[in-house]
């Protein structure tokens, strides 16, 4: 049986529908995929502008095609990875990517966002990230991963 170019794009769709439904559970908002994919999105965003080429790029290829190509959106590779060091910054780049109310929910969102990250890509490709992110950022990043959530 082959496969056709719309189950290739209902596949990815699938799979992203799959890991928004996985953070808006995190997020204790099982109802609001509008708001856990505007999370997702600026997670991603903030983490990837942080990251070192090579790292960002990496990651990328670990997402479902419909995320990568959010992942890319706006990118800019020579202006990364972004020069700040500290877990505050971090956390209001994704307060604000995010449309967060601040520190406190973008904190929040982040450890969800980390956990779903976790337990698609692998919580050893999330250590791989963890090291090339300053301490502060790295020790914030460490997922509790738990079983996938049932659906």
């Amino acid at each position: 049986m082959s496969v056709t170019e719309p189950d290739l794009y209902e596949n990815s769709t699938q799979k992203t529908r799959l890991w928004v439904g996985d953070l808006a559970r995190e997020l204790g908002r099982p109802d609001d995929h509008v708001a856990a994919f505007r999370v997702l999105r600026g997670f991603l965003h903030v983490l990837r502008d942080r990251l070192p080429v090579e790292e960002a790029v990496h990651l990328a290829a670990q997402l479902p095609e419909l995320l990568r190509g959010v992942y890319f959106e706006g990118w800019r590779p020579s202006a990364t990875p972004q020069p700040y060091h500290d877990l505050n910054t971090f956390l209001d780049r994704i307060a604000t990517a995010g449309l967060l109310a601040g520190e406190t929910e973008a904190a929040y969102s982040a450890e969800a966002a980390v956990r779903v990250l976790a337990r698609h890509v692998g919580v050893h490709e999330v250590g791989k990230i963890r090291l090339v992110l300053p301490r502060d950022i790295a020790d914030f990043l460490t997922p509790a991963v738990e079983p996938h959530p049932a659906s």
